[in-house]
């Protein structure tokens, strides 16, 4: 499995399953600075010129919440994925909710031209995430997280990608000492040998 990811970037939630599920790749870094993901060679892997991206056996897969389902699923005995079909869809929530919602939120920060070519509306527009990643993290404190874990006692895939969220609400200015639950997660998650091994390559 070939492993595309770059610094600042959602690969990091995919990274961290990677090592939790102990799941053999080879990782490559694109260089989002230099616009390595606009090139011909990684457009030829993922013409939506974004990270995380991986190239299996059958294909290629790209979007985090596919890829992350996909390698907990290629390493059942690692647990990754509730077996109870409601708990699952739970879980699908939540990520999609981070992939949909609050991913498009931080979003408006460093990536306006998206959505608007005036400068002056991307500024407003960056002016309200602090506002939005609050919100965000207003509601997965208070109805989405159920802890130790997100969606329990199991550790899932939701939580890399919760970590990974963390980092965009730091990014974003959220007052986190206001969210406990939110800060002891990312200490437990800290704390894993998965993110002590894929922490020197997103910092």
């Amino acid at each position: 499995m070939d492993f595309y990811y770059s610094k600042g970037s959602a690969s990091y939630a995919v990274h961290i399953l990677l090592e939790d599920a102990g799941q053999s790749y080879n990782q490559i870094h694109i260089d989002l600075s230099s616009g390595a993901q606009n090139e011909r060679p990684y457009l030829e892997i993922n013409p939506k010129g974004r990270v995380p991206s991986i190239v299996t056996e059958f294909g290629i897969l790209t979007e985090t919440p596919a890829i992350l389902t996909y390698i907990a699923q290629l390493n059942p005995h690692k647990e990754l994925l509730p077996t109870d079909p409601f708990l699952f869809a739970k879980g699908q929530s939540f990520n999609n909710y981070l992939s949909s919602t609050v991913h498009v939120a931080h979003a408006h920060k460093h990536r306006g031209s998206r959505w608007v070519d005036d400068r002056d509306a991307q500024a407003l527009m960056a002016k309200k995430v602090q506002t939005n990643m609050t919100l965000c993290a207003e509601l997965i404190e208070e109805n989405l997280f159920t802890g130790p874990w997100v969606l329990g006692d199991q550790y899932t895939i939701c939580d890399p990608y919760l970590a990974l969220a963390y980092r965009w609400f730091e990014d974003d200015n959220v007052e986190l000492s206001r969210f406990e639950k939110l800060k002891k997660h990312n200490l437990a998650m800290r704390k894993r040998a998965s993110m002590q091994k894929i922490l020197p390559f997103h910092s």
